[in-house]
């Protein structure tokens, strides 16, 4: 048990969310104290909940509180077509804005072989022998434009290939009222090299 203040055990905890530092944490523990202590309690429970009983998906691998996630559990949903993302957030953030109606394999990260993050660690093989086991036609895959997201997508090509799967990748460039005098090399060189027919 730690010898420390309460508070000061509290302002540390709350620190280990992104983006959240001593000051910041401080604010919140403040916050909780003066003026929220009913939330806080709330707040408290349902995170200990949450970290209990959410795991991940038995096929896609995305949280949930059941075996199955409601996407994969959805009869509605083209299961020919697979989307391969890094985290459970950028399957929020596809739901929410694109309409988009297949299934999902969520990677919980992306290659790292200096950090320890391998094939293996993030399901590779579970996605392989999915992939061989018929019925997928496309394999999207949406990893970030990073070196690590990059080299991820060349791996996941590369088990497509070995299926028999057409893999195709996300475009990327020029965001929606965009200026390319504002765009930077990098992100201009790709959009060019990206492009299609219109």
């Amino acid at each position: 048990m730690s010898t420390k203040p309460l508070l000061e055990q509290l302002i540390e905890a709350l620190q280990c969310q992104p983006g959240v530092g001593p000051k910041s944490a401080q604010r919140i523990a403040f916050q909780l104290l003066e003026r929220d202590r009913n939330r806080g309690l709330k707040l408290a429970r349902i995170l200990g909940e949450a970290l209990e009983q959410i795991g991940q998906c038995a096929s896609c691998r995305t949280f949930t509180e059941s075996e199955f996630c409601r996407i994969c559990a959805s009869t509605v949903r083209d299961g020919s077509t697979l989307c391969v993302v890094e985290s459970p957030m950028d399957v929020a953030s596809i739901e929410q804005s694109v309409d988009y109606r297949g299934k999902y394999f969520v990677l919980m990260g992306h290659l790292s072989p200096i950090d320890g993050v391998t094939p293996q660690t993030l399901g590779l093989h579970i996605l392989q022998k999915r992939l061989e086991g018929g019925g997928v036609n496309e394999l999207i895959v949406a990893t970030g434009t990073t070196m690590e997201g990059e080299a991820t997508a060349h791996y996941l090509k590369g088990i497509a290939a070995r299926a028999s799967v057409m893999a195709t990748r996300i475009a990327y460039g020029i965001p929606m009222g965009g200026e390319l005098e504002y765009v930077d090399g990098s992100t201009l060189s790709h959009a060019i090299a990206s492009r299609r027919e219109y």
